[in-house]
């Protein structure tokens, strides 16, 4: 029984909406998965903008402007797929705007509360990065650091949402290819250069 209401907190089974909800499910679901990909693109370009790697190709400044450009989009594209559940009008799943700003209130669904504190830990962080010489640096780049648990989190919310949604067989394929190179990559950056030299991975310098 415990493992049946565990599971039902995380997935869903997916339910006839009217037409208007199934444009606003419609608007939220494009949302979400443009954020996705760029929120992956995001974490991939800050390893990039941290470690150098690319700097030679393209200019450290080059790198560092487009890792704040796609975290823009991630957070309007996120922005907009929490901010559609307010527009929906079904009798069993009105949402209110602490339905979105505060996880699990209200019989809020674990999948969900997972979104809201990926996004609302990136919004602080790209909030703090506007105010960077108000912040001791080095507290500023734990904050900072914080992007891979935020990052985390809310990839966990996409896959139980997709899973919930019946959309998982469909965007499973997309979700991986932009899933994996973010993985080893945020692997990658904390092992020792020196043992990505050895390995080849990197050319001296």
């Amino acid at each position: 029984m415990l493992h049946i209401i565990t599971y039902t907190q995380l997935v869903s089974t997916p339910t006839v909406h009217s037409g208007h909800d199934s444009g606003v499910r419609e608007v939220a679901q494009v949302g979400a998965r443009l954020s996705y990909a760029l929120m992956c693109l995001t974490l991939i370009w800050g390893i990039f903008t941290a470690t150098g790697w690319v700097a030679k190709l393209t200019g450290r400044q080059a790198v560092r402007s487009t890792h704040m450009v796609l975290a823009t989009f991630t957070l309007a594209f996120g922005g907009i797929h929490a901010a559609a559940f307010l527009f929906l009008t079904d009798s069993d799943e009105i949402f209110g705007l602490s339905n979105i700003l505060i996880p699990l209130v209200d019989g809020g669904k674990l999948r969900w509360g997972l979104g809201i504190v990926g996004l609302e830990l990136m919004t602080a962080i790209l909030i703090s990065t506007g105010l960077v010489k108000y912040f001791v640096y080095r507290r500023w780049l734990r904050l900072h650091q914080s992007a891979y648990l935020a990052v985390g989190l809310t990839i966990v919310h996409s896959w139980l949402g997709a899973a919930a949604n019946g959309h998982l067989s469909i965007l499973w394929l997309g979700g991986l290819t932009l899933l994996v190179p973010t993985a080893v990559l945020s692997v990658l950056r904390f092992v020792p250069s020196k043992k990505l030299v050895s390995a080849g991975l990197l050319s001296r310098t």
